[in-house]
């Protein structure tokens, strides 16, 4: 009886240092965040500066043009990468893939196509885990259909994608990007679940018996989810950032040295088959969000068609070549032909509409 009191004595002593290491925290990243905001909302100008007054390139010609997009959207972008992904490192500590994997068990279609694409947003994935995450979904009863909800939404809709087109275009294009990336997951996990293709899935996936695919985590402290947010930071934005700048290169090259109203010759909304091409182009190509969305941004800049940029962005995002591979080893190639196939007629009808309306 008294260790018991003295264990909720102790308790109740940790209770106010806690407190003040959570405000202390909550006002460093508070100061860091204004700090933040006003580097950020002056890097046009600083960009402009180094172009013209220091490089002495003028903003007018087609050298001085690229350069200038190149010192602005390289630290935008990054700096958006930064603040967010440390953001969404937070997050992640609250979803890891076997408490996923329980959350969908037992779930019925059309609820659990919407809630396994939603999920897919912030549970930790890449093209590697796709067969455990597979394998672990289905050997828990999750329906089939579902789990390709989850497969298509987590590399499609994922926080670099949307760091960057939010960046470059605003908030209306990253809410419409990842508006439409939840439909096309959940009504093509809804298409697939109904045909029935569970005979299609290679038969030692069911005989192999079902273990966790990760450790679930007890309660967990907030030092530990800021350090979760830090390390998300060192691996995705330390790995990504080549490719940011490599593909902010390509597309400083295209907005200084492409015509104006090149693109809208073969991408534009007059052409009809520019969708079906696009997405023909995009199925083959692997690249991440980092390398292709600055590309997008100079096609869009030089008369391309949105509905068709954003075809060819999410066939290449949607419907990795890594992926598709990885998941040969647990579907047949029927399955693989219908998930692609699928996915591929979404995004086909999401080109044309909004080729349409904007």
């Amino acid at each position: 009886m008294e260790h018991t009191e003295n264990l909720e004595n102790s308790a109740q002593a940790a209770q106010p240092g806690r407190a003040r290491a959570f405000f202390s925290a909550a006002a460093k990243a508070a100061a860091l965040l204004v700090l933040w905001y006003a580097v950020y909302a002056r890097l046009k100008p600083a960009a402009d500066f180094a172009t013209s007054g220091l490089l002495g390139l003028s903003l007018e010609r087609r050298l001085g043009s690229a350069v200038a997009f190149f010192l602005f959207e390289a630290p935008k972008v990054l700096m958006l990468l930064l603040l967010v992904v440390f953001g969404v490192g937070i997050v992640r500590t609250y979803f890891t893939p076997e408490r996923t994997r329980k959350m969908l068990a037992g779930r019925r279609e059309t609820a659990g196509n919407v809630l396994a694409a939603c999920l897919g947003i912030v549970t930790p994935f890449c093209s590697c885990s796709a067969v455990p995450l597979f394998m672990g979904f289905v050997q828990a009863g999750v329906p089939l259909g579902v789990t390709f909800s989850f497969l298509i939404a987590a590399p499609m809709i994922n926080e670099v994608a949307v760091v960057l087109l939010f960046g470059m275009f605003g908030w209306k294009v990253a809410a419409l990007y990842t508006t439409t990336g939840l439909v096309i997951a959940i009504l093509a996990g809804w298409v697939i679940g109904r045909l029935k293709l569970e005979g299609w899935v290679e038969g030692w996936v069911y005989e192999v018996q079902a273990a966790a695919l990760d450790a679930e985590p007890g309660r967990t402290a907030f030092s530990e989810r800021i350090e979760a947010g830090k390390s998300a930071v060192r691996e995705i934005v330390g790995k990504v950032w080549p490719y940011v700048l490599a593909g902010i290169a390509v597309g400083a090259g295209i907005h200084g040295y492409v015509p104006q109203g090149l693109m809208a010759s073969f991408m534009g909304r007059d052409a009809w088959w520019s969708v079906p091409l696009a997405v023909i182009l995009g199925v083959p190509l692997y690249s991440n969000a980092a390398g292709i969305i600055p590309v997008v941004h100079a096609l869009l800049e030089k008369g391309a068609a949105l509905g068709t940029v954003l075809a060819f962005m999410m066939a290449v995002i949607g419907l990795s070549l890594p992926e598709t591979v990885i998941l040969r080893k647990v579907l047949t190639m029927k399955l693989i032909a219908v998930f692609v196939g699928v996915v591929s007629v979404g995004i086909l009808i999401v080109g044309y509409i909004f080729n349409a309306v904007f």
